[in-house]
């Protein structure tokens, strides 16, 4: 299945992803503006045959929640049925909003898929970005995970939630892309990418690859992959906070 077909929510996800909240509307509340930006240039990816390939960043996933613990996913344990290996496999977040906005500690959960300007959904391809708008109070974080498109199972995340207040109680701003790091699934055998035939763009169906039972990790294994950095930024922005009377 294509990458951009995988990707694509329908309405009612759309819906779901917009509406899901545990807490309902918060006292003082600010709202952000997320923007993670595609910023790699031409064919990023160097193959071993010779040629080149786009770097591709599929939909993003995000969590609005309480505690210390990121609820999409833990290193060192096995993927738990959440909706992660599809959204890590095909780029696709449905599964894992269902499952998030069920769980405690969750004041929000979504899901952005249609690039800045674009007319439907689908992934970054060079230059585009997604951008959407999050809620939330002091005490609560940020917790996302987008696929690596050009992969078998890998995925983007922040391990630690990005803190969305200071201590004393102020938003956030700024580039938080060094708190991004490139994950491993473990559910399906790495090929090299950008030139796998079980990867997103290239896979004829799901779960076309070789199943493999790891636990998620770090990225190691005999290819090369670009930095985060390079080809990826996240923004956070402050909008507006409303408090109630």
């Amino acid at each position: 299945m294509s990458l951009i077909r995988a990707a694509s929510l329908s309405a009612a996800m759309l819906a779901l992803a917009q509406g899901a909240s545990a807490q309902g509307a918060a006292n003082d509340a600010t709202t952000f503006i997320i923007r993670v930006e595609n910023i790699s240039k031409g064919e990023a990816l160097a193959l071993s045959n010779g040629g080149t390939a786009p770097f591709v960043s599929a939909p993003v996933l995000w969590a609005v929640h309480t505690g210390a613990g990121n609820p999409i996913f833990t290193r060192g344990r096995p993927e738990s049925g959440n909706g992660l290996e599809r959204l890590a496999e095909t780029g696709n977040p449905g599964g894992l909003v269902k499952s998030l906005s069920a769980a405690s500690g969750l004041f929000s959960v979504g899901a952005e898929a249609r690039p800045i300007d674009a007319t439907s959904d689908g992934p970054l391809t060079p230059g585009q970005a997604y951008e959407f708008e999050i809620s939330a109070r002091p005490g609560q974080a940020l917790s996302l995970a987008w696929m690596f498109g050009q992969s078998n199972d890998l995925f983007y995340g922040n391990e630690r939630p990005i803190a969305l207040f200071t201590p004393g109680g102020k938003p956030v701003s700024g580039d938080m892309t060094p708190q991004v790091s490139l994950w491993d699934a473990g559910t399906e055998l790495n090929e090299e990418p950008g030139l796998g035939p079980n990867q997103g763009p290239r896979q004829k169906a799901e779960d076309a690859g070789t199943p493999e039972r790891n636990v998620i990790s770090n990225v190691r294994d005999r290819w090369s992959y670009p930095n985060t950095g390079a080809v990826l930024k996240l923004e956070i922005t402050p909008k507006t906070t409303v408090s109630a009377k």
